[in-house]
C-alpha cells in the first residue's frame, strides 16, 4: 500500500514537471542572415512561424542586406500568403583592426502573421 502511494506521488511529481511550458528565449525568434544560401534562412523562418511563433525577426547587416530582403520576400511570396512586414534600416558604428570607426548599414524585418 506504502509503495503504491509513493509510486503515485513520483507519477504525479513527474506531470507535474512537464506541464511547465518552456520560457522562450529573447533570441528565439531572431534569424540572422550571413553568407548561407537565401533558402536556409526561408527554412529558418519558415520553422518559426510553423513552430507557433506570431513574428520573427530577420536582422542583416553590410553585404548580408540584400539576402534578408530576399528571404522576406520568398517568405511572402512563395510561402505564406498574407503576412505583414515591418521594416527598420539603421547603422551601427563598429571599428576595424586598426582602430577606425566604420558605419555598417543595418535592417531589420519583422515578419508577422
Amino acid at each position: 500500500m506504502a509503495e503504491e502511494q509513493a509510486n503515485a506521488e513520483k507519477t504525479e511529481k513527474a506531470e507535474v514537471k512537464e506541464e511547465k511550458p518552456k520560457a522562450a528565449k529573447a533570441d528565439d525568434n531572431v534569424v540572422y542572415i550571413g553568407k548561407k544560401p537565401t533558402m536556409s534562412y526561408v527554412l529558418a523562418v519558415m520553422t518559426q512561424l510553423q513552430s507557433g511563433m506570431n513574428e520573427v525577426l530577420i536582422k542583416a547587416r553590410g553585404r548580408s542586406i540584400s539576402r534578408a530582403v530576399d528571404v522576406a520576400e520568398v517568405v511572402k511570396n512563395k510561402f505564406m500568403d498574407g503576412v505583414k512586414r515591418e521594416i527598420d534600416i539603421g547603422t551601427d558604428t563598429v571599428q576595424d583592426k586598426e582602430n577606425k570607426k566604420l558605419n555598417i548599414s543595418t535592417i531589420s524585418i519583422k515578419i508577422s502573421k
